[in-house]
């Protein structure tokens, strides 16, 4: 599968979906960190800034478009102002470079408060603009703590395909999860979820599907985030135990650790607790919070070499950043599909 990455961030997308053996065309990024992250890890892959002056024929053709446009305007944090902004308007542009490129699939991510914004009436917008280009469609608010993540992110995804409807659907709905049956509620005192294990791509945990469809972390439940539990960095930041508990928006102390962990966002207060000492979460805890491997943000940066970055643009990247586990489950429901389809 050959894609095109767009408001790339940091590439999520391509941590995800690397092993499916995917190749990025192009990526384009305005913000200067992620752009220094891009080009240290991916520096033979074209990197764009303004992606609305892509045009057909610019890049080798795609067969997948992928693009979490800014969502601050539809945030229920935000003023709201939705397609009005100009940072809003950005989701009909990713349209727009769609109707120029015309991928087979498309791949677009943003918040919940999408649904709500405007009434309703900026979704009902997008959706009616990606139909009037000729895709099918289906959408799905996906949690990133049911894949693995130690904390609740709740993103809306849309998934487009050129001429059928039923292709989107079958990436985002399992067959469970069309039966009408609610997700079990947790119960009190469950532990929070394990995130990925080390940076050589392995899970570590074991899954499997809830009434709903969504998965869920079957083993480990009482057992406290592994992205609290971190070797020394190359910095000499320190290493913090598997007691600690972990708090985006204040403190949590050991012994409450029924809830998990809450959203990590790019601007929030990030700290942790143990005993009477309180600490921000180190930016290789971020990293395992959305599924990256350890250190991967820890770049050249201003003509300073990688030990010397400072942590301030790396947690406004990842608190950015779509949560890999999540890209990659999407990436390998597509990559089915397709082998389905070519062995018909």
């Amino acid at each position: 599968m050959i894609y095109g990455s767009v408001c790339s961030g940091i590439e999520a997308a391509t941590v995800a979906w690397h092993e499916l053996g995917w190749d990025p065309a192009f990526y384009s990024e305005i913000d200067r960190f992620p752009r220094a992250v891009l080009t240290h890890h991916y520096p033979d892959v074209p990197l764009r800034g303004d992606f609305t002056e892509i045009g057909q024929g610019d890049h080798e053709p795609i067969e997948l478009l992928v693009g979490g446009t800014p969502c601050v305007s539809f945030s229920v944090a935000g003023k709201r102002l939705g397609l009005d902004d100009p940072r809003g308007n950005l989701a009909l542009e990713f349209l727009a470079l769609a109707g120029r490129l015309r991928p087979q699939w498309l791949v677009w991510e943003n918040v919940p408060g999408l649904l709500s914004s405007d009434g309703g009436r900026d979704f009902c917008i997008f959706l009616g603009t990606l139909g009037e280009l000729g895709y099918g469609y289906a959408y799905r608010i996906l949690d990133a703590q049911y894949l693995g993540v130690p904390q609740r992110r709740r993103r809306i995804f849309v998934v487009g395909y050129l001429g059928d409807w039923r292709p989107p659907a079958a990436v985002l709905f399992e067959r469970e999860s069309m039966s009408g049956n609610p997700a079990p509620r947790r119960e009190e005192r469950e532990g929070v979820a394990r995130t990925l294990g080390s940076s050589s791509g392995e899970r570590g945990w074991n899954n499997d599907l809830d009434r709903s469809g969504a998965f869920i972390p079957l083993n480990d439940l009482d057992g406290v985030s592994h992205a609290l539990s971190v070797p020394n960095t190359a910095s000499g930041r320190q290493d913090p135990s598997v007691e600690d508990f972990i708090e985006v928006h204040g403190v949590v102390h050991a012994g409450e650790s029924e809830e998990q962990s809450p959203t990590l966002r790019s601007g929030g207060h990030v700290s942790v607790q143990k005993a009477m000492a309180v600490r921000r979460l180190t930016p290789v805890e971020c990293e395992r919070l959305q599924g990256f491997p350890d250190d991967y943000t820890l770049v050249p940066y201003r003509n300073k070499p990688a030990e010397d970055c400072p942590d301030g643009p790396r947690y406004k990247a990842l608190g950015n950043s779509m949560a890999v586990p999540v890209m990659r489950w999407i990436g390998e429901r597509i990559q089915i599909f397709e082998s389905l389809t070519e062995k018909n």
